[in-house]
């Protein structure tokens, strides 16, 4: 089958067209994405209006340019998918009315996808993950350890209780006078920084649960950033470095909690896998790439262009719930938020729950 996917929850408008195939295996035959990070950069964060306009603006080209790539025409889709949330609201009701209407004309079905889940299930389009796998979710708005049993299917293991772990990056890059988006900043004056320079905490270090919190690393940035002003360059650069440190040796000791509690539940993960924007932070893949060995198990990460959001994965998400025979009716309500282990099952998934 092949799937139309609209994703518009946040700052970048993309359109993708991916193939299922017969035995399960994906390709992606276009995937297009336009930032926003110019129009949002003055205001060092997504402007949820400004963001909707922009989405407005330059959706229809974005799926045009989608089908063209792809060889394709809306006559020769089987299918429309969009991330219905969770996200900005004003932009969610763009991508998912467009593809109610493109769904209404064409007479073909339309998907609503989570955009966690799409987040999720992304490693398998790149290749065979089969179900349980562990997901550390790490992105702009969303820090989560789920086990991911099957599609549509998800029993969430840890969450913030404060910022997202993409978010912090983006609020520091901000506290020391750098751009946005902030992750790829940071890490690029961690790479030259002295990471034990500044003793930063590492918030919810040694607790059973499998919980994260930034709130108070940030602040703690903050106070070492106002105690030593006027920044110097490498003084960002050290800043920096700590406190990737620091996120990262909290995350390390957040997925051995989480993966401890995994197993009694589920069994062994076949994978631990790592998707979202920050996923694509090069000392964080060597730290979980550690975890994955220790674990005794592999690790699985998107490539970079699938771990920011993008239309592919939203695509496939559309496309392994077609498979299981999920689909939408046109009046589906957009959404600002969406848990993940609320989505809906596929019927086999909910009798296998109940029994």
């Amino acid at each position: 089958m092949v799937v139309l996917g609209i994703e518009t929850t946040c700052d970048e408008t993309a359109a993708a067209v991916v193939e299922r195939r017969f035995d399960g295996s994906g390709v992606i035959l276009s995937n297009v994405v336009r930032s926003q990070a110019k129009e949002h950069a003055a205001y060092g964060g997504v402007v949820p209006e400004i963001a909707a306009r922009a989405h407005v603006e330059a959706l229809d080209k974005i799926i045009s340019r989608a089908l063209i790539d792809a060889g394709h025409k809306f006559e020769t889709i089987d299918a429309v998918a969009a991330a219905a949330g969770p996200g900005l609201i004003g932009g969610v009701i763009v991508g998912l009315t467009t593809a109610k209407a493109i769904a209404l004309v064409r007479r073909i079905p339309l998907i609503a996808v989570n955009h966690l889940e799409a987040h999720g299930l992304s490693p398998r389009l790149i290749g065979s993950v089969p179900f349980p796998y562990c997901l550390f979710l790490a992105s702009g708005g969303h820090t989560q350890i789920v086990a991911v049993r099957g599609v549509g299917d998800y029993v969430r293991i840890g969450t913030t209780l404060d910022d997202a772990i993409g978010e912090a990056f983006d609020k520091t890059a901000k506290l020391v006078g750098l751009g946005y988006p902030g992750g790829p900043l940071v890490e690029r004056e961690a790479e030259r920084g002295n990471a034990a320079r500044f003793a930063l905490p590492r918030p919810m270090l040694g607790r059973a649960d499998a919980n994260f919190s930034f709130s108070g690393l940030k602040t703690a940035v903050r106070l070492e950033a106002q105690r030593i002003a006027p920044l110097a360059e490498q003084d960002v650069a050290d800043l920096c470095a700590s406190f990737q440190q620091a996120v990262i040796d909290v995350v390390v000791d957040r997925l051995w909690a989480g993966l401890e509690m995994f197993s009694p539940l589920f069994g062994t993960p076949t994978a631990l896998v790592a998707a979202g924007g920050v996923a694509s932070n090069r000392a964080l893949r060597a730290a979980l790439h550690g975890v994955a060995i220790e674990a005794r198990t592999v690790l699985v990460i998107p490539p970079p262009e699938l771990c920011t959001d993008n239309g592919a994965m939203i695509a496939w998400a559309g496309a392994e719930r077609l498979a299981c025979g999920l689909t939408d009716p046109l009046d589906v309500s957009p959404r600002a938020r969406w848990p993940l282990d609320t989505v809906t099952k596929p019927p086999d998934a909910v009798s296998a729950a109940d029994s």
